[in-house]
């Protein structure tokens, strides 16, 4: 078992450490078929030996060939650190300044193998959403972190550290960039030959920017998600008796069943792989389990007579699932289902994300490596299956959304029917839950603001807790009714949120708040760490799924109607501009939730270590953080965006936002444009 010193020690090559190959004790990731050309196999090999002296290269050659090939992707097993993964406090790391072991503790919590989907193969979720491409990476950056100094900056170019460069104490002391890959040569299947070749990653949102703080980072956010659609489609935040199906308990996903029983309702989550459902049901995430459908639909039946709440996880397909229920309905006339959506990784939908129907996951997982052509058919017959179930319970009265994960993208280009008439290219025949349900939040400003404990005490996460509520009872008082209800559903969640045991891996909690809360939150945790009353320093972050964070046309920015939804300036302002402002470290990916070529997201890391210039940071960069995306919506013509930055520059006179002049007679248009 090696020390923190040893792993801080860089790479372990005189002895080399043996080579225990795959863990059988852990989920591993789908075999990848790049369909390499014997060219680039070479190249693969050759770049991956570029981390070792000349004199190990006989011994590593092959045994890389054989990962290359009988795997798709060179991870360097061998290398696989003898530790116990897991966020350790920040005192127990060698380095020599603590925003540096800030970053070690939240590397090792994405890659804790109770966080983590597939451990060894350094993906914290999704699928495939990579903290780093090998292992050589990962032993390298931690050394580099270990030395680094308040006037160096560690350069990461998709997993690889290029090094640490001279840089200025208020620079960021990590810059991240992940897949930024020349738009033309951006296709899914350039990026499977250039991940196998290992020179570029896909990092999904917070797994390369090493932000992701176990499924508790999307609860909230999804909970917010099913209370609004209940009030939007159902006509109440009561969800009593409700039933939400949905589909996915891997990574993010496995939020759903929590989020459910939080909302009151009764939440049936399909899933094909025992592993993660045994895992969510483990960790107390999940009530129930049941792999006969038959006693799926009485649990569904009995818990909507009785109102009580419950997550029900069954294993099985979801298309079998929602067939059943379309059944269900034709045979009895009963709806057993109100609301819909799917969680599946569909970025992500011909490597493992999306399982289809009629094939056990070996048997999947076996035709996706020997005809990943045939595999494909099937996946896409399923989607049209799915669809097919879900349009006519849709037509019965049943509300369904896309949850962003690009399911109704990809079931379009199955050749379902998902085809809005007349509709823009971001619209389908559902909305996504952006452009129904989360687009006006953010649109005020609200979005997935977080932070993490270093310390890895409950205590100080308990504290931090209670610090939130107060700073957000105090401003709720002062704020627009509109903005209040957003107020009242973040302090009823804060309140009560150490009471859902959420903590998986480090001690960190999420909070949907605004530019205001935001800052306020964060100095007040500051000042409580200058007080002592809370015992280390705390890492303020937020998901990149946020008001500014990610252009993505079909799902953060899906309801930015005036043809900038395909432009990605905002997400780069963000990383800069998060950048000089005080963050401590940045990053930027290609890819992200909907998928590779198809999004642009940017993230940072903050942290606070209780001294003046952390405070000075965080108000500067979290004013930024949020007013530059409410300020491209407000450009775009949401309403609610141009009240909230209209009211932000009337509270800082350094803030001054070109405002656009709305079209207020659309006979103008048409005027002009028949003459």
């Amino acid at each position: 078992m090696s020390t923190l010193k040893e792993l801080c020690g860089g790479l372990p090559l005189d002895p080399l450490p043996p080579n225990s190959g795959r863990d059988p004790r852990v989920p591993h990731a789908p075999i990848r078929t790049p369909n390499l050309s014997q060219q680039e196999e070479r190249l693969a090999l050759r770049n991956a030996l570029r981390y070792f002296p000349p004199s190990l290269h006989s011994t590593l050659a092959s045994e890389f060939a054989q990962e290359l090939r009988q795997y798709g992707h060179i991870y360097m097993y061998r290398f696989c650190p003898p530790v116990c993964m897991r966020a350790y406090p920040i005192d127990q790391y060698p380095c020599r300044t603590r925003q540096a072991a800030a970053i070690i503790h939240m590397i090792m919590n994405n890659l804790d193998p109770a966080v983590a989907q597939f451990p060894q193969e350094l993906v914290t979720y999704g699928g495939n959403g990579q903290v780093f491409s090998n292992w050589a990476q990962f032993w390298l950056v931690l050394h580099y972190l270990s030395e680094i100094s308040e006037e160096q900056t560690l350069v990461m170019y998709s997993g690889h550290p290029l090094g640490l460069f001279p840089s200025l104490r208020s620079s960021p002391r990590l810059v991240i960039t992940n897949g930024m890959v020349i738009p033309n040569y951006s296709s899914r299947g350039d990026y499977e030959k250039n991940f196998a070749m290992g020179v570029t990653m896909y990092g999904q949102m917070t797994a390369g920017s090493y932000c992701y703080i176990g499924p508790q980072g999307i609860v909230h956010g999804t909970l917010l998600t099913v209370l609004n659609a209940g009030r939007r489609y159902l006509g109440s935040g009561d969800l009593a008796g409700r039933v939400f199906v949905t589909s996915g308990l891997g990574g993010m996903s496995g939020a759903q069943a929590k989020a459910a029983a939080i909302a009151g309702c009764v939440g049936v989550i399909a899933e094909v792989d025992e592993v993660p459902l045994k895992k969510r049901h483990e960790q107390g995430w999940l009530m129930e389990v049941t792999a006969d459908l038959d006693h799926c639909i009485q649990r569904i039946r009995d818990s909507k007579r009785t109102k009580m709440a419950l997550s029900l996880g069954y294993h099985g397909n979801i298309v079998d699932l929602w067939e059943r229920l379309a059944i269900e309905y034709e045979s009895t006339g009963e709806l057993l289902v109100d609301l819909g959506s799917d969680q599946t990784s569909l970025h992500n939908p011909f490597s493992g994300g999306y399982y289809p129907a009629n094939l056990s996951l070996h048997q999947a997982n076996q035709l996706m490596a020997t005809d990943p052509t045939r595999f494909r058919d099937a996946v896409q017959e399923s989607l049209r299956r799915q669809v097919q179930a879900i349009n006519k319970l849709a037509e019965a009265g049943m509300f369904f959304w896309d949850y962003g994960n690009a399911f109704l993208l990809e079931a379009q280009r199955a050749g379902a029917e998902v085809k809005k008439s007349g509709a823009g290219k971001t619209e389908f025949r559902y909305p996504s839950y952006v452009q129904h349900i989360m687009g006006d939040i953010f649109s005020l400003g609200f979005g997935p603001f977080r932070w993490v404990c270093t310390s890895a005490d409950p205590r100080d996460l308990a504290q931090t807790d209670d610090i939130a509520a107060v700073v957000l009872e105090d401003i709720s008082a002062t704020v627009s009714e509109r903005v209040r209800q957003q107020y009242s559903d973040n302090i009823r969640w804060i309140r009560q949120a150490g009471k859902h045991n959420m903590v998986v891996g480090s001690q960190a909690r999420i909070l949907y708040s605004d530019q205001k809360g935001r800052v306020a939150i964060a100095l007040a945790i500051n000042q409580a760490i200058a007080d002592g009353r809370v015992s280390a320093p705390v890492v303020i972050s937020r998901d990149h799924h946020d008001v500014s964070g990610t252009d993505s046309p079909f799902r953060e920015t899906s309801n930015v109607y005036d043809g900038s939804a395909f432009c990605a300036d905002m997400a780069v302002q963000n990383f800069v501009g998060d950048a000089f402002r005080g963050a401590t470290w940045v990053s930027l990916h290609n890819g992200g939730g909907v998928g590779w070529g198809e999004v642009i997201n940017g993230g940072f890391g903050l942290v606070l270590d209780g001294s003046e210039e952390a405070g000075r940071r965080a108000s500067m960069m979290l004013n930024w953080d949020v007013s530059n995306g409410v300020a491209r919506r407000c450009w775009s013509g949401n309403a609610n965006a141009y009240e909230t930055i209209q009211r932000t520059m009337e509270e800082s006179s350094h803030l001054r936002v070109t405002m656009p002049f709305p079209v207020q007679d659309e006979h103008v248009l048409d005027r002009a444009l028949q003459g």
